[in-house]
């Protein structure tokens, strides 16, 4: 890590640590001399592949905190529990956290939440992460710089590819999966497209062939998969071997360096999008990043994986939060003082969010990248477009590879 990055104050991150003298304080969590908070994650269970980096984001972004000071004086510590991918493991791991742990509050990187939200929002414990279930929406201590990508949008990049009849493929049938899989087949019927089909896929239990099946016999010229890029990659290939062109594929998940090297030949050509300033735009704010992944994870192996950067993002948003508390936060002016941030960009990471005006809405705006044709690295295809159609400017939007340059300003999300 550069050293001119850690000094009195983080430069470029959102935490202000002015004050450097710890406070005796009795709320959870707090002591005079450190801060705890909790982590939950989803480490294993149906879909963890894609949350594995997720603890690196998080050991980067504290670690780059306490080398600058820790917050008001304090060292920023942390517990963390895997909920299986599960919503009763979470309730049990959420509540082992703030009751045996006595954490102020947590991060979460996990789509199982949903039996725990009550209890949490009744305790009035600040809850910062992952915001694609509904129930984020309905809390005011849950909270997020985006609620899910806007499903519209996605559909604006399908239609721009020239996609028109599209096949949705799920990971299994959970009822969060089934819950995003009807909002973002409304969503892309309501801009013009035709969705031909939902298919439900298990790698253990499913034939891959059977499902390339469906999808053309279904009629579809493009593919959203609404799984782990394992699953996306199982069903391409297969396509792909047995004759069956897909125009356009997107997966919603799978923005990974480490993804390039274990299966890149497979996914070539497909799409994903990008929520916060893709790591190919380089820029100030994602060389701090890759420092801090360098210096505080380094057994991550490459710091460009895509929960990894979102874990980093939602610590970055904690560590503001226990800024703005000032010296001897509660979780009640915690939250309070998030929900009035009207600014928050993680340091240049995301485009800048209102966290009071912001609740439940889906990001109107995002890049795509693509995996190139060799399948050995990814490429910007659109640097802004907008569930409009439109790259947020006024100007419309336009499809084609930029090699990774030419994203404007230090933002992308």
């Amino acid at each position: 890590m550069a050293a001119g990055f850690f000094g009195a104050a983080l430069v470029g991150c959102s935490t202000d640590n002015s004050t450097n003298v710890s406070v005796a304080c009795t709320g959870p969590g707090v002591t005079p001399d450190a801060v705890k908070i909790g982590f939950v994650v989803s480490d294993s269970g149906v879909g963890a592949e894609a949350f594995a980096a997720a603890r690196a984001g998080m050991d980067a972004r504290i670690g780059a905190a306490n080398t600058a000071g820790g917050v008001h004086g304090r060292r920023v510590e942390y517990a963390w529990r895997d909920d299986g991918g599960q919503p009763q493991q979470a309730s049990q791991v959420t509540q082992e956290l703030v009751q045996q742990e006595s954490v102020f509050g947590l991060v979460a990187v996990t789509v199982a939440l949903s039996e725990a939200m009550s209890r949490l929002a009744e305790e009035q414990v600040p809850v910062v992460g992952f915001a694609v279930e509904p129930g984020w929406a309905e809390h005011q201590n849950m909270i997020s710089d985006t609620y899910s990508a806007s499903p519209e949008t996605v559909g604006r990049y399908i239609q721009a590819t020239g996609g028109e009849k599209v096949a949705l493929v799920t990971t299994g049938t959970a009822q969060t999966t089934v819950d995003s899989a009807a909002q973002y087949a409304g969503a892309l019927q309501s801009i013009g497209l035709t969705v031909t089909a939902t298919i439900p896929f298990s790698a253990a239990a499913d034939s891959p062939a059977q499902v390339v099946a469906r999808i053309k016999s279904s009629g579809a010229d493009s593919l959203l998969a609404l799984s782990g890029p394992g699953d996306i990659a199982t069903i391409v290939s297969t396509a792909r071997a047995t004759g069956v062109n897909i125009g356009t594929v997107v997966g919603l998940s799978g923005y990974d360096q480490q993804l390039i090297t274990a299966m890149g030949s497979q996914l070539s050509g497909v799409s994903f999008p990008v929520y916060f300033r893709p790591f190919e735009a380089g820029g100030p704010a994602i060389e701090r990043y890759r420092e801090s992944m360098a210096k505080f994870a380094p057994e991550s192996g490459n710091s460009d994986q895509q929960f990894a950067m979102f874990a980093y993002i939602y610590a970055d948003l904690f560590l503001r939060g226990l800024e703005l508390a000032g010296p001897c936060p509660s979780r009640e002016g915690f939250i309070s003082a998030l929900r009035g941030l009207s600014d928050f960009d993680a340091g240049g990471l995301v485009t800048p969010v209102d966290l009071g005006k912001n609740i439940g809405k889906p990001a109107a705006c995002n890049a795509f990248v693509q995996i190139n044709e060799t399948g050995t690295a990814f490429t910007v295809v659109q640097e802004r477009l907008c569930a409009d159609g439109t790259n947020g400017s006024g100007g419309a939007a336009g499809i084609g590879g930029t090699g990774g340059t030419g994203v404007a300003g230090e933002t992308g999300r």
